[in-house]
Formats: structure tokens, C-alpha cells, sequence
């Protein structure tokens, strides 16, 4: 059975850019997902450690049979493949691949939070979601209500980083 699923990918080591075009091939390259919208890449501000490198932020939609678990799973392991070591909470990284949400289902267990914890406090988050999935419930409410509500948190566009992708990735896009 196939569910839909939305991840976030951030990144402010190396180029985010090249880790996010590496990242969306490797799940393009997985016969278990399929990649259905991938948002524009978004800028912001350093949120929980502010001592660090802005960071470039975005979102795609997938439709996956894997279980979440699973899902999971090759998250952890593109991040790996990229560089990426959990050295501090919040801390600066190559690539960090989070599952949003998972077919609307609500999980909560350690090692794994669905949807994403903090994801309604979080405007590097919401925008690049709302850009491609703006119908998704987060509890009780819609991702545009919820981006509406933290808009004057410091997220933009970044279109020099989109432009970027689409040609290191051609693909699906919103």
C-alpha cells in the first residue's frame, strides 16, 4: 500500500544545494518511492544554535510504499552518504532529512515523531511545505494557517539555490 509522506531537507555545511540534488537522485533511484512535488530552496536564519552558517531549507512530496520505519531507514542512511555527523543538537550539517508527515498518521515513540516536532514553530519548515503540499493538516490545522500565523519569522526564497536545483535535478517539481 502506497502512502504519502512530505520530508524536509536542510543543510549550511558544503553546498546544501549539491547535497539536496544528491539527496532527491538517491530517493528517485529508490524503487520503493516516488517523487510527486519538490518545493524551491528557502533561506534562513540559524534556529536553536544561532553561532553557525545560514541554511538553505526545502521540501518534497513523495508517495512511498515503505513503512515509516523504513522510510526512516533511508533518510538516515542518504544523510550518512552525505556527510552528515550528529555531533550537537541543532548544530550545523551537511544534509538532515526529516519525514514531516507520513500519510496523516500521528506517531510517537522514541526515535521516531510524526508528524515533526516543533514542525507548527518553524517557518524554514512551513514554507517550503506549504509551496508544494498547502492542503496538509498538522493537527487540527492547515500548513498556510500555521505559516501565517510565524510569517514574520525569517524565511525567503532563495532563487539563485532553485534555479540551481532544477538543473542539477531536473525532475517533478511544484
Amino acid at each position: 500500500m502506497n502512502v504519502e509522506a512530505t520530508l524536509g531537507l536542510g543543510g549550511n555545511l558544503g553546498d546544501p544545494v549539491v547535497a539536496f540534488a544528491a539527496a532527491l537522485a538517491r530517493l528517485r533511484a529508490h524503487a520503493a518511492v516516488e517523487l510527486k512535488a519538490v518545493s524551491s530552496v528557502w533561506r534562513t536564519a540559524p534556529w536553536g544554535k544561532l553561532d553557525q552558517p545560514e541554511f538553505r531549507n526545502m521540501a518534497v512530496l513523495i508517495e512511498t510504499s515503505l513503512s515509516a520505519d523504513d522510510l526512516l531507514a533511508l533518510c538516515l542512511e542518504i544523510e550518512r552518504e552525505s556527510g552528515r555527523e550528529r555531533r550537537e543538537r541543532w548544530g550545523p550539517r551537511t544534509l538532515d532529512i526529516d519525514i514531516l508527515t507520513y500519510g496523516g498518521k500521528t506517531i510517537d515513540r522514541p526515535g521516531l515523531q510524526i508528524p515533526h516536532p516543533r514542525i507548527a514553530e518553524r517557518a524554514f519548515v512551513l514554507a517550503p511545505l506549504a509551496e508544494i503540499a498547502p492542503a496538509i493538516t498538522i493537527g487540527e490545522r492547515g500548513v498556510a494557517d500555521l505559516l501565517a500565523a510565524i510569517a514574520s519569522q525569517d524565511v525567503s526564497l532563495d532563487e539563485d539555490g532553485t534555479r540551481r536545483l532544477r538543473v542539477a535535478s531536473p525532475a517533478q517539481s511544484a
